[in-house]
């Protein structure tokens, strides 16, 4: 018996770890693709494009991290009751899907208007269509994470992230080699999402037609009881899961429109695409915490059923820790490196002062996500979801406050400022509940840490523009040595300073190696 509930739990772990995985595959490949497609369409194609990425992403977070959670969740709940809870889930996903996209197709041209820009409708309408899809791809796959089989979930995510970024740079090229317009490009790269999801429902149709068929429902259970569950929990769970997406909704919806009251509107659009740059550097940037915040919710929830309030304490702490390193070095690092990897990634260095301030986010960001993800390990979905709203709201108030006196650099202080107070409320939350300690010695030696990187990546990059003329190809080799010397001198200092337990730094990339050279560094006393 033992030995049968030791294998599920092993299992189940193992699911967990490939879902995981495939979470940060997708993510990666969600940031790193546009880069290309800026280089190809420009800032102000940027700029159209990111107009409608926060409405597409919602859509896939709902459709990955969303609705398949919920629904999984409740059929652990009411394990006996699975077939009901499938037929009740996918009527409700499916309504809230058709309701989503009725909106957003009949009101694509107020939304433009509001936008600023009536010329999105079409890309607007595009979109719509991924909330036709979404309903479909999430009950598959709430399914088979309610049974534990992970695999489906995570082959179909990084389908739909290959094939999206496949139509969305193959279609926007063609386009526009074409003739067409910008605008036709962004429609173009819109319709990427609508290939994935459809990549994504062929896989998921496989793995349903090779399952094992459920076994029947056992006693009774209200629908009642089950669509109350539905709702509370779209309302927690998806709201917490789309703290990034919110941000940048709040910029598609005002910030062109703001800019564009004092600005001709091309050069408006453009410093709207300029501005756009700096999401891809904020998704990379917050993979890390991403990847925490996935592990940590079944741990964390297994603590708390298990009646082990030391366990979450222990997880919490470390997790923090682990993500105040990693935010701070990236988001100090990158501030200091940002004008030759503005080069290297997007051409020229416009708007680095501005993408140096928005780097800052990817701190207060990495913070808000985990700790997020320790409330809801812990039960409390409520918070994180008002925690989230909050942010949202402060961004608005921000905008239009910062944007008329300080255009783009408004904005990303704005965002910075947004993601700072999510982060505070959500670790003040875990704070009342004890479960962190020792944070404030680790946060004063991470500055230590980082002060002495940007000192030294200053002094180095001075020397290298001094010798080394600017061009794209010198702007690679002067981000990515700088990347590298940078991370492993602050690696370098938090070992000295003995941040991380060996424990805690098997949680880093090569972190049995960093274990090793912290205990030699200790046998030799130096």
């Amino acid at each position: 018996m033992n030995d049968s509930v030791g294998a599920k739990r092993q299992s189940a772990w193992k699911g967990a770890f490939v879902l995981v995985v495939a979470g940060i595959v997708t993510k990666i490949l969600s940031a790193v693709y546009r880069v290309p497609f800026q280089n190809i369409v420009g800032d102000v194609g940027f700029y159209i494009y990111q107009q409608v990425y926060p409405f597409l992403g919602i859509a896939v977070m709902l459709s990955t991290s969303g609705f398949p959670v919920i629904i999984s969740k409740l059929m652990n709940d009411y394990s006996d009751h699975k077939q009901k809870i499938m037929k009740i889930s996918a009527l409700y996903v499916t309504a809230a899907g058709l309701v989503l996209f009725a909106l957003m197709y009949a009101g694509a041209a107020p939304l433009a208007g509001f936008m600023g820009d009536d010329r999105l409708v079409m890309l607007i309408r595009v979109a719509a269509f991924a909330f036709i899809l979404f309903p479909f791809t999430a009950v598959f796959r709430g399914y088979f994470q309610g049974v534990h089989d992970m695999m489906p979930s995570a082959l179909s995510q990084i389908t739909e992230q290959l094939l999206r970024v496949a139509v969305l740079l193959g279609l926007s090229f063609w386009l526009l080699k074409s003739g067409r317009s910008l605008y036709a490009a962004g429609a173009g790269a819109a319709s990427g999402s609508i290939a994935g999801s459809l990549a994504a429902l062929c896989v998921l149709a496989v793995f349903w037609y090779k399952r094992e068929e459920t076994k029947k429902d056992g006693g009774h259970i209200e629908t009642a009881v089950i669509i109350k569950k539905l709702l509370l929990y779209s309302v927690t769970i998806c709201i917490s899961s789309v703290l990034m997406l919110l941000i940048q909704l709040v910029d598609a919806l005002n910030l062109y429109s703001l800019l564009s009251d004092g600005t001709e509107s091309h050069a408006a659009k453009q410093l709207k695409g300029i501005y756009d740059r700096g999401q891809p550097l904020l998704q990379l940037g917050t993979v890390f915490a991403v990847s925490i915040a996935a592990s940590l919710v079944p741990s964390i929830s297994k603590a708390v059923h298990e009646n082990k309030p030391f366990i979450i304490k222990e997880k919490a702490t470390s997790a923090v820790k682990l993500c105040l390193a990693v935010g701070i070095g990236a988001s100090a690092g990158l501030f200091c490196i940002l004008e030759p990897v503005n080069i290297m990634l997007f051409q020229n260095s416009e708007g680095t002062q501005t993408l140096q301030i928005f780097s800052l986010s990817i701190f207060f960001a990495s913070i808000a996500l985990t700790a997020a993800a320790i409330l809801q390990g812990a039960g409390h979905t409520v918070f994180p979801a008002v925690s989230v709203l909050a942010g949202g709201a402060l961004k608005w108030v921000l905008n239009v406050w910062l944007v008329p006196g300080w255009g783009i650099t408004g904005a990303a202080l704005a965002t910075v400022l947004a993601f700072a107070a999510v982060a505070c409320l959500n670790l003040r939350r875990i704070w009342s509940k004890g479960w962190l300690t020792n944070i404030g010695g680790v946060i004063a030696r991470l500055c230590w840490c980082s002060l002495l990187m940007v000192f030294f990546l200053l002094v180095y990059m001075k020397l290298w523009q001094l010798f080394v003329p600017v061009s794209r190809a010198g702007a690679v080799c002067e981000s990515l040595s700088a990347s590298v010397i940078g991370g492993l001198l602050f690696i370098y200092c938090m070992i000295r300073m003995k941040i991380f337990t060996d424990e805690e730094l098997s949680g880093l990339p090569f972190g049995s190696a960093l274990s090793k050279l912290k205990k030699r560094r200790e046998k030799h006393g130096r």
